[in-house]
């Protein structure tokens, strides 16, 4: 029983050193978990900042790869429009070519014509847009306008003739003193030459702007029947003259206001007929073989005006011989009675003289190289002639007033005082006498 028990206690005592084994494995298990937790610890501190470095880094990453994507577009963006604004220059320097050619092709065109050649050779162009083009001939193309500066010459010169002789016309009209035979003649010359001036200038209307077969022929008619009033009123200023100092006692009774009227009415009915025979049918156009330099008169009108001219020209001449001699008779005459020639006398034959000088050489410089020229030229000759030789029959309308008009004491005192209201002392109004021409 007692070793029972005894053994019972050894038993006891084995279970004993059994529970502190086991309490030392419980804290060694504690101590090893305490550890591995402060590890653990210490490993989840030191992840925190990676984890968020690595989010950061993530975040720049996708940031970087968005901008590089948004980059990508802009530069994308970039190269369509540079590529657009290529493809714009490439079309914008064919146009430029295009238009440069087309350029050179109408200034080849210009001088062609200019130069009186033959007509425009139907050069071809491309104009290309995109990938389709078609060809433009400058045959289909209306014909460029070309101005002669022979005609702008023209137009200027009928220009200062309208306005010069319209200020001659305003004068006689509305001074009532100007009612004598001589001022109706000097009247009727300034509507002549007002009305070739209008013609020159309607002339150039028709040939740049309005073209057409009736427009030349009226043209023509026009100019025709002005330049012929001309001649004409001048011839009839010379006979006047002339009459006026051969037969000067009875000139005021012979030469009334009335016959100078009729002359004149016949004068114009005779200029009106001969500018109305382009328009009748006298014309070349059915047949340009016939032309003369004056394009739509016919070779044989030209002539015959030409002719007539000179005929005209040739009695001009004649009677300011006669007007002379009869000058200089009347101042020995005087001289004769004064037993001395006066000195105003023979100052005034002078001058008369001189005078006479300058009509006939003005009006033969600048209508004889027209008429003659006339005559031997056709349509055929250079036009640079007919132009050398019309533009001075034409100025011979800016000279009319100045010899006829402006010298004429009486005019000269009505331009004064429609100008200035006035007259200047200085002005001398002396009575015309038989030696003045």
């Amino acid at each position: 029983m007692m070793w029972n028990t005894v053994r019972d206690d050894g038993d006891g005592g084995d279970d004993d050193g059994a529970g502190d084994d086991d309490d030392d494995d419980d804290d060694d298990d504690e101590r090893k978990t305490a550890v591995r937790d402060a590890r653990d610890g210490r490993k989840l501190r030191n992840e925190v900042p990676l984890r968020k470095t690595l989010w950061k880094t993530a975040l720049m990453k996708l940031s970087c790869e968005g901008k590089r994507k948004n980059w990508k577009r802009v530069i994308a963006a970039r190269v369509s429009r540079s590529r657009r604004g290529a493809s714009f220059c490439l079309c914008l320097s064919r146009n430029a070519l295009q238009l440069h050619a087309m350029i050179h092709s109408l200034a080849a065109a210009m001088s062609n014509q200019v130069h009186n050649s033959s007509s425009l050779n139907p050069l071809a162009w491309d104009v290309q847009e995109g990938r389709n083009s078609s060809p433009v001939r400058t045959a289909d193309l209306p014909p460029p306008v070309v101005v002669s500066p022979w005609d702008i010459a023209l137009c200027v010169t009928g220009t200062l003739v309208s306005c010069e002789n319209a200020i001659v016309i305003a004068v006689i009209f509305y001074t009532p003193t100007l009612r004598a035979p001589t001022f109706a003649l000097i009247g009727s010359l300034a509507v002549a030459d007002l009305l070739a001036g209008l013609a020159l200038i309607l002339n150039f209307i028709f040939t740049y702007m309005l073209d057409t077969e009736f427009a030349r022929l009226l043209s023509a008619g026009l100019l025709i029947a002005a330049f012929s009033a001309s001649v004409l009123n001048i011839l009839a200023i010379t006979v006047d003259r002339y009459l006026s100092l051969y037969n000067a006692l009875t000139y005021h009774t012979e030469r009334t206001v009335t016959f100078t009227y009729v002359i004149l009415l016949l004068i114009w009915l005779l200029c009106a007929a001969l500018g109305s025979l382009p328009v009748l049918g006298w014309n070349c156009l059915q047949d340009e073989s016939s032309c003369s330099i004056c394009r739509p008169v016919t070779k044989n009108n030209a002539a015959l005006l030409a002719v007539s001219f000179l005929l005209i020209f040739a009695l001009m001449m004649q009677l300011y011989l006669q007007i002379c001699k009869i000058a200089f008779r009347h101042a020995q005459q005087i001289a004769v009675q004064h037993q001395f020639m006066a000195t105003s006398h023979a100052s005034s034959t002078t001058k008369g003289v001189s005078t006479l000088s300058v009509i006939l050489g003005t009006f033969a410089l600048c209508w004889i190289p027209f008429a003659m020229y006339s005559l031997v030229a056709d349509s055929r000759y250079p036009l640079v002639y007919t132009y050398a030789t019309v533009l001075p029959a034409t100025c011979h309308s800016i000279i009319n007033p100045v010899v006829y008009a402006f010298r004429n004491p009486d005019i000269q005192k009505s331009l004064w005082l429609a100008c200035c209201g006035c007259v200047p002392a200085n002005f001398s109004l002396r009575p015309r006498t038989s030696s003045d021409v």
